[in-house]
């Protein structure tokens, strides 16, 4: 369950300037949503609170809220005044606002363009695309252009020769044996999420949830009708003891549990499966980015498991392997789901560009795709240990998760530790994260999720040692 409103308590400061006293009132208190001192699910103050406190009249507060619900960053409940809605926190950290801002001529893209990027970006998800051999890419990209476009209107390209190849490829690295033909090339992971709850008979129902988690699969299932239950993880990850009564699907990350990095070992794997048989529950295993671990062999998917095929819709993708801008994942559902789920991704819209698959099947064919993993996992393993050994030598004691494996690593901070303050700070001094607490919906978790796979070896000392300075400052 979410967690009760609470008042803000930060005061609300309006600063001054030419524009309206409406876009000035919605700016403030989106500033707080980005410094973190207001979260989703705070209560505001009612409008003619606000308006005493400022010494202004109330109608422009009023046309302030208007502005915010209108944009999605609160919601009004009854009984409860406006409230900050879902993720409002995310949109403002990333620089959504509720109004066109003023230009000055010549002035406002030249600012923004010269605006300092991260000197160190480690937020998540983020693999350093800079490493696909460009001479393979283009090569993929020459032979899918010598192939006529279909000309089917009524679906989505049929992605024959990119099925085919991607079934061998998660037959060699996952352990998962699939049929071609069983297979759903989707623009990835996160859209394709909202396409589930109707097939597989979701809505109105109970779907089992990582806590902490995937954000955007919680919030794909809760819009699309589902109800969704926050389940705790551990070392382990999730334990399939703890799932709720009644519930008909459970959303798991086992390979690399996101963000906290634990592996979920085969006993817990094994009861999961034995779960989904016993009450006719789906299992959505995302393997987002089970092919990267540096010290132990990858452990299969969850869907290579004896049985499995009947009870796991694997969920995988190209985001983390090659780039996220390719928009590229696969679904390899139960035989039951196959053609209700893609029916209903065609009725979205939910398909490839025909080009895109085929690039994307050469590149798998000719062996590229083997060879760049093969390359990005060395890169990988060593900037991750550059980070650790770093974090060592300037926050002595620091616990890290999810170290040997994936892209990235969670710095835990202690609970009263506010980590959206630190993650400010560091954004101050050039240094780009993410807060723990940002993906836990029960969960009361503080820390930072650190992305390596952008960070040069050389940069990774300079990197920790800002962020211990910022540890100890707001730590």
């Amino acid at each position: 369950m979410p967690r009760p409103p609470r008042p803000l308590e930060v005061p609300v400061t309006v600063p001054d300037g030419p524009a309206p006293l409406r876009h000035r009132v919605a700016d403030a208190v989106v500033a707080e949503l980005r410094s973190g001192r207001l979260r989703p699910g705070d209560a505001l103050p009612s409008t003619r609170v606000l308006a005493a406190a400022l010494g202004v009249s109330r109608g422009p507060v009023v046309a302030a809220y208007d502005e915010l619900a209108a944009a999605g960053f609160v919601v009004s409940r009854a009984g409860s005044g406006a409230v900050v809605a879902p993720d409002a926190d995310r949109a403002a950290a990333a620089g959504a606002v509720t109004h066109v801002q003023a230009c000055t001529v010549g002035g406002s893209v030249e600012n923004r363009s010269a605006r300092a990027e991260p000197r160190w970006d480690l937020r998540p998800g983020r693999p350093d695309t800079s490493l696909v051999d460009a001479v393979a890419w283009r090569r993929a990209w020459r032979r899918a252009g010598s192939s006529v476009p279909g000309n089917d209107a009524g679906a989505g390209p049929p992605h024959d020769r990119l099925r085919e190849v991607l079934a061998d490829h998660l037959r060699r690295t996952r352990g998962v044996a699939v049929d071609p033909a069983d297979l759903l090339v989707v623009p990835g992971v996160g859209a394709s999420l909202r396409a589930l709850p109707g097939p597989l008979g979701l809505v109105g129902r109970t779907v089992a949830l990582e806590d902490p988690g995937y954000a955007e699969a919680w919030t794909a299932f809760t819009a699309e009708g589902a109800r969704v239950a926050a389940v705790p993880v551990d070392e382990d990850g999730l334990d399939p003891g703890s799932l709720p009564r009644g519930a008909a699907a459970a959303y798991v990350t086992p390979s690399h549990q996101y963000p906290l990095g634990a592996r979920m070992p085969v006993a817990r794997r094994v009861q999961l499966l034995d779960w989904a048989a016993r009450t006719g529950g789906t299992v959505v295993e995302d393997d987002y980015d089970g092919e990267f671990r540096y010290d132990v062999s990858p452990l299969p998917a969850l869907r290579s498991l004896p049985g499995a095929e009947d009870h796991v819709l694997y969920v995988g993708t190209a985001s983390k392997i090659l780039a996220p801008s390719l928009r590229v994942a696969w679904l390899a559902p139960p035989a039951r789901l196959r053609e209700p789920l893609r029916l209903e991704l065609e009725s979205r819209g939910l398909v490839v560009n025909e080009a895109t698959g085929l690039a994307l099947a050469e590149f798998v064919a000719s062996g590229a795709l083997a060879a760049h993993h093969a390359r990005v996992a060395r890169t990988y393993a060593a900037r991750r240990a550059a980070l650790v050994e770093g974090v060592a030598r300037h926050l002595p004691g620091a616990v890290l998760d999810g170290v040997d494996a994936g892209l990235h690593v969670v710095l835990r901070l202690a609970d009263e530790v506010d980590d959206h303050v630190v993650v400010e700070e560091l954004l101050g001094r050039g240094l780009a994260a993410s807060p723990l607490s940002a993906y836990a919906v029960e969960a009361q978790v503080r820390g930072l999720v650190l992305c390596y796979a952008g960070l040069p070896e050389t940069a990774a000392d300079g990197a920790a040692r800002v962020l211990a300075d910022a540890v100890a400052r707001r730590g």
